[in-house]
């Protein structure tokens, strides 16, 4: 023990201590290629620059760190990983497991047609489906929807009892109060049904897996009895939307590193994203329950953003949280547009910053705080950007000198040559080295279509995300001064299919981004620096086109036609699994006449089949 906690803590200064030196290293040269600041203006503007350039610094590390623990390969694996893929992924006999898919007013039709897929799968590995049983947990308050949630299942049930041995059970039950959310749904769950099982396979409404992967799981709990989460990664699929394929293609694309980073540094200590994850039900019942936070919401409460806290509180008391970078056959969806995924980002940031009541609970291990921690410093960033490019282009104005927003590049000098080649370094090494790390595999690269569609997809990729940043940076910065202000989101259930946005929703609610284009296209031609105005061109265009962005984005011909031409292509589509496929298939089919009944609000004549778990949570 003593031994892997020592390789444990050099793992851990071999990210941290580069990560400082290059920070302080970037301020050094800031300040000795502009000089002592002269006045409160200077000073601010080379505090938020530093401030700026350390989080990226971290974030630069952290690629170059995952790239060479890849290179390293199983010499750096944790144990967990290294018997994920030598085991076999089939029913051993020695435990029970529920896969818990949680809902909250989703599309019945959907969620189950996932977990007739997950179902098939499971069937599809052998046994006799005993081991592991498939749970539907509805939070869904309206009647409505809840109706054709009971009209689903009851088609379900029909479906499974003819379609042939090995299926698992299927259960559903929908709780008549819906306290704590999503965390509340599956701790009723652990207090009602957790004596049946041993383990739990959380599911969120747009989650899919294997059989393979859930029965791969599960051995693996069962080999280890000090570990008491798996987190699997899932990778966004199944959508066509122009933004959703260029999302779905730059996650594939840029997270292997960064989540091989993670996985080698956190050691046990790792963290929990709330589904897509396995769970030792007695475990995380007594040890991750939440607790209020003192305090008027948003920052008191109910925690929002529950999961990081619960995997925090389950390593708190001794368990191990493991993480698994390269386990195939887990996905989830994301947001399709640009205006859904701001949506969810602003509840995402009221979430984790409610973790700063959480933070400094005794207790917490150094890992689970820097989880904590950097769900916070990922949002606080936000603001630091804003404000520096806002106080440095007012600097330039005043001083016809790019200064700091332009990285030194315009600087004269040894500091200045050092300042931009840090500078630049720091924000391109984790994309270039992604992009490396498929290109030197012929395997990664076949899987993104091909070399040239890889680069012809990347370089489309990154001119988007030029686009795309300085809206979200934006948004999110006025997402953290409205929380610290008071603002309460509402915690709403997700659109998930393709949507396509139309102008008014585009310009109402990304308004914020065309006044700030307008008032920082002002201001330069105020200033008639022509020198700046190329320099903040596509700030500028970025802010006013946003509308325009979100809603050519939001159009699923234009990433179906991208798909025809070999652009944004990800294993998923050059190698789809069989799973992904039948879901495809399922969502392309015609309404079934459950579904067609359900849309009308007619009851179809076999609700009569749905078990007692359905009828102990009548509609309301």
């Amino acid at each position: 023990m003593q031994q892997e906690a020592a390789s444990l803590r050099r793992r851990r200064l071999a990210l941290f201590l580069p990560t400082v030196a290059t920070a302080l290293a970037l301020a050094a040269a800031a300040l000795a290629g502009t000089g002592v600041p002269d006045g409160p203006l200077e000073a601010a503007v080379l505090a938020l620059f530093c401030l700026a350039m350390a989080w990226q610094s971290y974030i630069a590390w952290t690629y170059l760190y995952g790239a060479v623990a890849a290179g390293l390969g199983t010499r750096v694996m944790s144990r967990v990983e290294r018997q994920a893929a030598a085991i076999a992924p089939q029913a051993s006999g020695r435990s029970r497991t529920a896969a818990v898919v949680a809902i909250h007013a989703e599309d019945a039709a959907a969620v189950f047609a996932a977990v007739r897929v997950m179902a098939r799968s499971l069937a599809r590995t052998g046994g006799d489906g005993r081991d592991l049983d498939l749970f539907v947990l509805s939070d869904t308050r309206d009647p409505e929807i809840a109706a054709a949630e009971e009209r689903e299942f009851a088609g379900i049930q029909v479906w499974r009892e003819g379609a042939g041995p090995g299926l698992p059970a299927i259960r559903y039950r929908r709780r008549q109060e819906n306290s704590g959310r999503k965390a509340g749904n599956i701790g009723e769950f652990c207090a009602t049904y957790g004596h049946q099982y041993d383990f739990m396979i959380v599911l969120d409404a747009d989650s899919l897996m294997t059989g393979a992967a859930m029965r791969r799981l599960v051995r693996l709990m069962e080999d280890n009895p000090r570990t008491g989460l798996i987190q699997t990664v899932s990778y966004a699929a199944g959508r066509d939307t122009l933004f959703a394929r260029i999302q779905q293609f730059a996650v594939r694309l840029y997270a292997p590193l960064s989540i091989r980073a993670l996985e080698t540094w956190q050691g046990p200590d790792g963290g929990y994203w709330g589904h897509n994850a396995i769970l030792r039900i007695a475990a995380f019942a007594e040890n991750a329950e939440l607790p209020v936070l003192p305090g008027r919401a948003p920052l008191g409460g109910e925690i929002l953003c529950h999961d990081t806290v619960e995997g925090a509180f389950l390593r708190r008391a001794g368990w191990e949280l493991r993480l698994l970078p390269e386990e195939p056959g887990t996905w989830e969806e994301m947001p399709t547009n640009l205006t859904d995924l701001l949506g969810r980002e602003r509840r995402w940031c009221q979430g984790n910053l409610q973790h700063l009541g959480i933070i400094r609970l005794p207790g917490l291990t150094a890992g689970s705080r820097w989880h904590l921690g950097a769900g916070i410093l990922s949002y606080l960033a936000s603001p630091v950007w804003v404000a520096f490019l806002g106080l440095g282009t007012w600097q330039a104005i005043r001083s016809g000198d790019l200064g700091l927003i332009a990285y030194g590049l315009t600087g004269e000098g040894p500091a200045a040559a050092i300042l931009a080649a840090l500078s630049l370094t720091v924000l391109a090494l984790p994309k270039l080295l992604s992009l490396g790390h498929v290109l030197l595999s012929p395997e990664r690269r076949a899987a993104f279509g091909g070399t040239r569609n890889l680069l012809v997809s990347a370089a489309l990729e990154q001119a988007l995300w030029v686009l795309l940043w300085p809206v979200m940076t934006l948004f999110n910065a006025g997402a953290v001064a409205t929380t610290f202000a008071g603002r309460v989101v509402r915690w709403d259930s997700q659109v998930r299919d393709d949507r396509r946005v139309p102008w008014s929703e585009a310009c109402r609610l990304q308004a914020d981004s065309l006044v700030a284009g307008i008032v920082l296209a002002a201001a330069l031609a105020y200033a008639a620096d022509p020198w700046l105005a190329l320099w903040m061109a596509p700030l500028v265009l970025a802010l006013v086109a946003s509308p325009a962005l979100s809603v050519l984005t939001s159009r699923a011909d234009l990433g179906q036609a991208a798909r025809r031409r070999g652009l944004f292509l990800t294993i998923d589509d050059t190698a789809q699994a069989p799973e992904l496929r039948d879901l495809a298939m399922a969502r392309a089919a015609p309404p079934s006449p459950a579904r067609a009944q359900s849309v009308r609000g007619e009851a179809p004549v076999w609700l009569a089949t749905a078990t007692d778990d359905a009828k102990a949570s009548p509609p309301r």
